[in-house]
């Protein structure tokens, strides 16, 4: 309507009348020149070299740098087991005991050596005292009292050693935390038949504590010992400094590398607990690279595309994204210095004329 009125106050100006179908036409052409977008119309910026900062984020989870497994010494019958997942044991702390009957025939066994061992000193202490009081009276020799009182002490050295095995046996029969920790697992039950050498009992030594974390793609490979960087538990709380103290030296089977950090202060917050999940943030050296609005980039087929402008045209090409900042991206590769890429509306330019390529159903 406005354009007819336009045509009609144009026709009058110029005393010329105005027909139908010149008027129909003007009307056509200013809804082709309002529904069409002018040639050149999304915006474009040049792409420059930066410095930018390089960092690794990664979840990460506080796990004991160590675990350490409590094994029965010998065989026997687990009883007395009071300790359950979660329980903070102090070292020397008795966990279980182990009995049965192979056990107790053992402790037998050896109190009956050392009461043997008893007597055979005894009986040696009671020649020694006959032979010295011959020797006052010289009814024996000199040779005599010298054998007396080595049999004496060979018979002392004997009781000792069964004592240390009747001690041995009875240390078998409690099940005690070798250090300070954290019970993790319980692996035997109350009344279970246990073997030599069997794990009843897995702790994670006290203090021990480091982060785990998992960092994945090409980029993890530059990771370094000595690195800083900041870990953010994931239930709230402020974040600390952290340092790589260990990389894994290959990628492990899900592709990713294992680092260990440690926090830079020996103060630890209260969070600072096994199993607390955060996200750690490890700083590296700052690097020269391309840098374009992040708005720039397009995803289609699981790859990255940025539109340049070109003197044929705006034409796609694939580009590998690095770090980003706020509304900058790093490119690290295929982008140099100078060339013009679309920012505004890329998306759309990129996939400009994709609904011809469907047909809706009949």
């Amino acid at each position: 309507m406005i354009a007819l009125c336009v045509a009609w106050r144009l026709a009058r100006r110029m005393r010329r009348a105005v027909s139908p179908f010149a008027a129909v036409c003007m009307l056509g052409m200013a809804g082709v020149s309002a529904a069409a977008p002018a040639a050149g119309g999304a915006d474009v910026v040049t792409v420059r070299v930066q410095t930018l900062p390089r960092s690794w984020t990664a979840y990460g989870q506080i796990a004991p740098t160590a675990i350490l497994a409590v094994r029965s010494v010998d065989a026997g019958t687990l009883r007395g087991l009071q300790a359950v997942p979660g329980s903070v044991v102090a070292a020397g702390d008795v966990l279980a005991q182990v009995g049965g009957p192979r056990m107790q025939s053992l402790l037998t066994a050896r109190q009956e050596a050392l009461r043997s061992a008893q007597a055979q000193e005894s009986a040696a202490r009671r020649a020694l005292a006959v032979v010295r009081r011959e020797w006052a009276n010289q009814l024996a020799t000199r040779q005599a009292v010298d054998g007396a009182r080595r049999d004496w002490h060979v018979a002392r050295a004997a009781v000792g050693i069964a004592a240390a095995q009747l001690r041995a046996a009875q240390a078998l029969q409690i099940v005690r935390a070798p250090v300070a920790g954290t019970v993790i697992a319980i692996q035997a039950a109350d009344g279970e038949e246990t073997s030599a050498g069997e794990t009843i009992v897995t702790m994670a030594p006290a203090g021990k504590l480091w982060i785990d974390a998992a960092y994945y793609g090409s980029d993890a490979a530059a990771l370094r010992v000595g690195m800083t960087g900041r870990f953010r538990p994931a239930g709230g709380g402020d974040a600390i400094a952290v340092r790589v103290v260990a990389v894994g030296p290959s990628i492990a089977a899900d592709g990713s590398r294992r680092v260990g950090l440690l926090p830079t202060s020996a103060a630890r917050p209260a969070w600072w607990i096994d199993g607390q999940w955060g996200t750690v943030e490890i700083d590296g050296p700052p690097r020269q690279m391309a840098a374009v609005p992040t708005s720039a980039l397009i995803l289609d087929r699981g790859r990255w595309w940025v539109l340049v402008r070109t003197a044929q045209g705006d034409r796609p090409r694939q580009v590998t994204p690095g770090p980003t900042r706020g509304w900058r991206t790093g490119i690290v590769s295929g982008l140099q210095s100078g060339e013009r890429i679309v920012v505004r509306d890329a998306f759309l330019e990129y996939h400009r004329g994709i609904a011809q390529s469907f047909q809706p159903p009949d």
